[in-house]
């Protein structure tokens, strides 16, 4: 049954003005990756949960895949930017209360969001205990415990700066539960609850001032500008943290993306 949502811990708010554009930034630079990651489990005919869909290009592409004999049931505990379409439901949903209807699933995607719920390692076994036999789980988080290492910037001064902010922003995140290393035991995780075929990919990139994935810092900081704000930085300095992300002369390694996917025995039981 669809549960009543209950008060995320998410510093993130989708229904902000920076939501569509920060949506924007994550979708351009992670979407290939994880469409590469589905590609092997994501077949015609399947069944599939897409948790914490965001802006739902992920769920779209699932719908696409499995076609019309497939469903797709995207959730998000606010999904005002989903569209339901013919194979694809939506679903205001909060992970922590359980799995939704439709179940059990033949795969399951979680992007970005159990790094953020202090009830996380529940909910990766609720995931599991939610999969078909032979269902595929695939969990993809940041790891923020990777420094996002300045790779050129026009000034020493500069540098430090961009520094400053994002460890106050992972700060921030931190605080509101998320478990900033995270990413590096979900392989573990699931090799402890009895799944199978068990892989992990990382990846990487350099955001140079004024791509996408830079503009990411920006949206970022205008979300939790108040609480930036409430630890000391001024709004000169975040001004000029967002002219840095704009800046071509800056460029910095992206946030380490982190993928593991892993199966549920078609026989027996998981732990």
């Amino acid at each position: 049954m669809t549960a009543t949502p209950v008060k995320s811990s998410y510093a993130f708010d989708n229904r902000s003005p920076e939501a569509e554009a920060q949506m924007r930034a994550l979708e351009s630079f992670l979407d290939p990756i994880t469409a590469e990651r589905l590609a092997p489990v994501l077949i015609p005919g399947a069944r599939c949960w897409e948790l914490g869909a965001g802006g739902g290009s992920i769920a779209r592409h699932m719908a696409r895949v499995v076609g019309p004999t497939g469903l797709v049931i995207a959730t998000d505990i606010e999904p005002s930017r989903l569209e339901p379409e013919h194979n694809l439901v939506v679903r205001q949903h909060d992970v922590r209360t359980g799995a939704p209807e439709g179940g059990p699933f033949d795969v399951i995607h979680a992007r970005l969001v159990l790094l953020h719920l202090p009830e996380r390692r529940r909910v990766l076994a609720e995931l599991i205990g939610a999969l078909a036999p032979g269902g595929a789980l695939v969990v993809e988080e940041f790891d923020c415990t990777a420094g996002l290492r300045v790779l050129a910037a026009p000034t020493d001064d500069a540098a430090k700066l961009f520094q400053q902010v994002m460890e106050a922003t992972l700060g921030i995140l931190q605080d509101r539960g998320a478990d900033l290393a995270w990413a590096q035991d979900v392989h573990t995780e699931m090799v402890l609850a009895g799944l199978t075929d068990v892989d992990t990919i990382t990846h990487s990139q350099s955001w140079p001032g004024g791509s996408t994935g830079a503009s990411l810092h920006e949206t970022n900081s205008r979300q939790l500008e108040p609480r930036l704000l409430a630890t000391g930085l001024s709004p000169n300095q975040l001004e000029g943290f967002r002219e840095l992300a704009k800046d071509p002369a800056f460029a910095s390694l992206s946030y380490q993306f982190v993928s593991t996917r892993g199966r549920r025995p078609s026989r027996g039981c998981v732990n």
